[in-house]
């Protein structure tokens, strides 16, 4: 098998695979709230802009599913909280989203939580 970039051509990649790699939002962030606030705030903050969100089966991880968004038929992330990573109070958040709205959104999600975990007490 040869090599990426070594003079052969990259094969033809299925058009939703590149939109969900194009559309892809993946970050992890720390938070000072505890793994249950994270997720019960996630879930207020996408049902409030038209998506479902709520627990999955497995512990400590929310779903979010949207409808059609560009080629994309349906969209879905998740979120995962880890509390007491590290040091006490400190909650280790995994996002994971792709859509032509809700990777971004993904993204607004991301810098509420940094604001909401900033403010005093």
């Amino acid at each position: 098998m040869a090599e990426e970039g070594a003079g052969v051509p990259r094969p033809a990649t299925n058009p939703f695979d590149e939109e969900l790699r194009r559309t892809a939002f993946q970050k992890k962030a720390v938070s000072r709230l505890g793994a249950a606030e994270v997720l019960e705030l996630a879930i207020a903050f996408f049902n409030e802009r038209g998506y479902r969100a709520g627990h999955t089966g497995r512990p400590n991880q929310v779903f979010v599913m949207g409808k059609r968004e560009g080629i994309l038929p349906r969209v879905t992330g998740e979120i995962s909280a880890r509390g007491d990573v590290g040091r006490p109070g400190v909650t280790l958040v995994t996002l994971d989203a792709a859509g032509e709205r809700l990777g971004p959104l993904m993204g607004e999600f991301y810098q509420h939580l940094r604001a909401v975990s900033r403010r005093p007490a």
